[in-house]
């Protein structure tokens, strides 16, 4: 038998609840309708042909390009965020290094750093879940190679104020700083393409969260063009299938769709931010597509008797901080409805909203 490498022996499994999962998900932060019908009759129309063929990305990317308003060779196409994630890991990061993550947060960070060699720093967020700017600050030094930021976060749906991201990325000119805005669209805050000043930040987004294109795995990484080069170098040529690179253009082309969707939620997550404040149960004020709570000792109990009436939430409780949290995904409007009504139900059946929260 082949021993694998230190660093990967060493690594901590992730593995997503991924099976089983029938009725309303809102347990994977996931478009709860679907992707644009433009996607799908595409995929229709997709040939034989087409499918014999390698992929070619360049004309997507040029695309995605021209819609984020900047240079194709500030651009990647990746297989999803965890593609980019793991290339800017591959690239800048080598054993001895260290990678800094505030957590909780998308553990991806974690794997794809620690897999490298590299030291991961893990640094617990503040009261609140608020960003620890000065700890970071004060744990950066010259072996300090990486820092990953999910903005808004995941879990906590908690966002950074761009003049602090910028502040870090800039006090850490050595290091690859990497901003994930695969919420992006929920909360309209950007730093794209703030790397024309700040040459060592990366920013990256997904199509699998408010575009409903999860199963095609499609995300894209942006960042400074001499910086870009070099992670193009470790990439695959072949990363996104053609199925994904067909699709991508009918689904950015139709933005009515993505509008509809991104007002509905937003609306939804203020509407289960008051259902929540009304029944007594403690949450965070979130700027992403779902909300985290906390039920305490009740947590089991309650994703359990959500499931019983066929929703799907996330338990969240391994997380750093998060002991007794549960993430519940905002859909549309009918699914919040009939999401409030179990809530509502799920509640009283704990022992009464106040006690629930206890």
């Amino acid at each position: 038998m082949v021993n694998p490498r230190g660093a990967v022996r060493s690594l901590k499994e992730y593995h997503p609840p991924l099976g089983n999962r029938e009725g309303l998900r809102l347990d994977f932060n996931e478009n709860t309708v679907g992707c644009s019908p433009r996607v799908l009759e595409k995929l229709r129309q997709i040939t034989a042909d087409q499918l014999a063929r390698y992929p070619d990305r360049d004309p997507a990317e040029k695309l995605v390009a021209e819609h984020f308003g900047i240079e194709p060779s500030e651009i990647l196409l990746t297989n999803g965020t965890d593609e980019a994630i793991h290339l800017i890991c591959e690239t800048y990061l080598e054993p001895g290094d260290e990678a800094i993550v505030v957590v909780p947060t998308f553990s991806m960070y974690e794997i794809y750093a620690g897999a490298t060699g590299a030291k991961v720093v893990t640094i617990q967020a503040g009261e609140d879940f608020s960003f620890p700017t000065e700890v970071v600050l004060a744990r950066t030094n010259q072996r300090t190679r990486l820092i990953a930021v999910a903005n808004p976060n995941n879990p906590t749906g908690t966002l950074v104020s761009q003049l602090e991201l910028i502040r870090i990325a800039q006090a850490a000119p050595h290091a690859a700083f990497l901003v994930d805005e695969a919420y992006f669209e929920f909360c309209g805050e950007s730093l794209v393409p703030q790397w024309r000043d700040v040459p060592n930040m990366f920013v990256s987004r997904t199509f699998s969260k408010v575009y409903g294109l999860a199963g095609l795995r499609i995300g894209v990484l942006m960042g400074n063009a001499a910086q870009m080069q070099w992670v193009r170098r470790v990439s695959s040529p072949y990363n996104l299938n053609e199925a994904a690179i067909q699709c991508l253009g009918e689904a950015l082309a139709d933005q009515n769709y993505i509008r509809t969707y991104v007002d509905e939620t937003t609306a939804g997550r203020t509407q289960l931010e008051e259902e929540l404040k009304s029944a007594g149960v403690r949450y965070w004020p979130s700027r992403a597509n779902f909300v985290l709570m906390h039920f305490g000792e009740k947590n089991a109990d309650f994703i359990k008797l959500m499931r019983e009436r066929g929703i799907l939430v996330r338990d969240r409780s391994s997380d750093p901080g998060c002991a007794g949290c549960v993430r519940i995904t905002v859909g549309m409007k009918d699914q919040n409805e009939f999401l409030f009504v179990a809530l509502r139900e799920v509640l009283e059946q704990l022992g009464g909203r106040a006690k629930a929260a206890q």
